[in-house]
């Protein structure tokens, strides 16, 4: 493990004809998948940059790194927005490919404090183009070809959908939330740098993600979590919001597929082609635990309708063909398999992984409620650090 100010050198050590990917936010829910997955194959050593705020975890890399060679896996302790700490990265470790995942990814949170969202979801991104962009520019012409940087977004940026449609890689950008405008904004430095120096970069929009290793603040935990507590399961409004639902071990073979195969300057949307009105999904988790752990009654009668949150899209949905097309990918998991997969995961891991992520950061209480909102804290300046938050596309309560 490396801490901040502390990089230390590893390319003389790789072995067996690896390539070496950075991974920002590393230790978040997408993330920790991604790499994961990675070490269980054989073509990439991975370098893991987080800043570990409330929602990374390094637990959730644990059992891959118990099984995984030795010198595979590097950790470095930092913020995005450390364009000195960036650049020793790059220096150190020599990455012939970025995936960046790292961001504040949380709709309520942005609407109680959105600086922190511009600061790392815009500012944290710069930084990191500027740096590969230097690093690309002074490395020999075999690896400037090698090189990509994946970019990983949402679909909240193309705001909300009527009943009809879905998202494609042509949608325009109609971000409603200050997480959504941070992360379009994000988006469209990608593509600027591209267009303008040439960086080799592959974007995708992702929906709706869960799984198990999720923090407790996203809808489906939350609702596994409050009903194996007793407590009560809010739900926004009158629960018809609409999203597609993908499995985090999807998304990660996805992103992998992407990084690999995908075509340079292009733009590719992941999802799971499950859509379900938020109220159905609560109710698919009650019943689950109505046969996994019975209650007197069903766990349904938990559920609670509380306020809608300020500015609440509609509906989202996305049009995977493109990657589906091109790239060969499909989603293994339907919905029910892997929500049955997620509620058991988090039943089994409820006193474990569960209660230790729940240090006082996360208490499970409501966030963006517009009657507590407050105006953000003025902002002593964007080059203060952001951080590596968490990674996208996670969901909150939808």
């Amino acid at each position: 493990m490396c801490r901040k100010g502390a990089v230390v050198p590893v390319t003389a050590g790789r072995t067996g004809g690896r390539r070496a990917l950075l991974v920002t936010g590393g230790a978040g829910f997408i993330g920790s998948a991604v790499i994961r997955q990675a070490l269980s194959g054989d073509a990439w050593d991975i370098v893991n940059l987080d800043k570990l705020t409330y929602a990374g975890n390094l637990e959730s890399l644990a059992e891959a790194l118990r099984t995984a060679e030795r010198g595979r896996y590097h950790f470095v302790h930092g913020d995005i927005c450390d364009r000195d700490l960036v650049a020793e990265v790059f220096r150190a470790h020599r990455p012939d490919a970025v995936m960046h995942l790292a961001a504040e990814s949380h709709v309520d949170r942005s609407i109680d404090g959105p600086s922190d969202f511009i600061r790392t979801n815009v500012h944290g991104t710069y930084t990191l183009l500027e740096v590969a962009r230097a690093y690309r520019a002074e490395q020999e012409e075999g690896a400037r070809r090698r090189f990509r940087f994946h970019h990983i977004s949402t679909d909240e940026v193309f705001g909300s959908l009527g009943p009809e449609g879905r998202f494609t890689e042509e949608s325009p950008y109609r971000p409603n939330s200050p997480y959504s405008a941070t992360k379009a904004s994000s988006d469209h430095l990608v593509r600027a740098w591209h267009h303008t120096f040439g960086l080799p970069v592959v974007t995708s929009n992702c929906s709706n993600n869960y799984g198990p290793f999720q923090f407790p603040e996203k809808l489906i935990p939350l609702m596994i979590l409050n009903a194996l507590d007793e407590r009560p399961l809010p739900v926004y409004g009158r629960g018809d919001n609409v999203r597609d639902w993908l499995y985090v071990e999807d998304h990660a073979d996805a992103l992998l597929r992407i990084l690999e195969e995908g075509e340079i300057g292009r733009s590719y949307n992941v999802g799971g082609r499950c859509e379900l009105p938020n109220i159905d999904v609560v109710h698919a988790i009650c019943d689950l635990l109505d046969e996994l752990r019975p209650r007197r009654s069903s766990h349904r009668e938990l559920v609670t309708f509380v306020a809608d949150r300020p500015g609440h899209d509609q509906r989202y949905a996305i049009d995977a063909t493109r990657i589906e097309r091109e790239l060969g990918w499909t989603p293994r998991e339907t919905f029910a398999s892997g929500l049955r997969k997620t509620v058991e995961w988090y039943i089994e891991h409820g006193d474990g992984w569960c209660a230790r992520v729940q240090d006082g950061s996360c208490r499970r209480e409501r966030l963006g409620d517009p009657a507590r909102t407050r105006a953000d804290a003025p902002d002593p300046g964007l080059p203060r650090a952001g951080g590596t938050a968490s990674d996208e596309r996670e969901e909150d309560m939808s």
